[in-house]
């Protein structure tokens, strides 16, 4: 008689559990959002993309009174420059006809790239 008492308890409980341990799950970014794979170049500048992306990768070395290799990519000149001879693409892309940079580094994303090679084709607009 006792087991009988229990018994409904003993099922809400059980059925409790298994509806608490249904919901729990970890989300998984990547599934929840997933990326278009598309990268924006419609409005590349040189301003608004191409200098945070050299910010970021670039310019610890490539600036000040002693820049390395006497490259300096503080300015919009200097990198129009080196835009303008292949050199700045070539070494980011890792072109084995350039100074691959970084150096001993991993080239740059394909994005990035991709960026860098549309506001080149673009004029390298400021």
């Amino acid at each position: 008689m006792d087991l009988l008492k229990r018994l409904p308890n003993s099922l809400i409980l059980l059925a409790l559990l298994v509806l608490l341990f249904e919901g729990c799950y970890y989300d998984v970014e990547d599934e929840l959002y997933p990326t278009t794979g598309l990268c924006d170049t419609t409005t590349v500048t040189y301003v608004a993309t191409i200098a945070p992306l050299l910010n970021r990768s670039c310019i610890s070395c490539h600036s000040g009174s002693a820049p390395s290799g006497n490259i300096d990519l503080s300015n919009y000149t200097n990198v129009k420059l080196y835009a303008d001879d292949g050199s700045l693409y070539g070494s980011m892309s890792h072109n084995p006809n350039w100074s691959q940079m970084p150096q001993g580094g991993n080239k740059s994303d394909d994005c990035s790239l991709l960026k860098v090679k549309t506001w080149i084709e673009r004029g390298s607009p400021n």
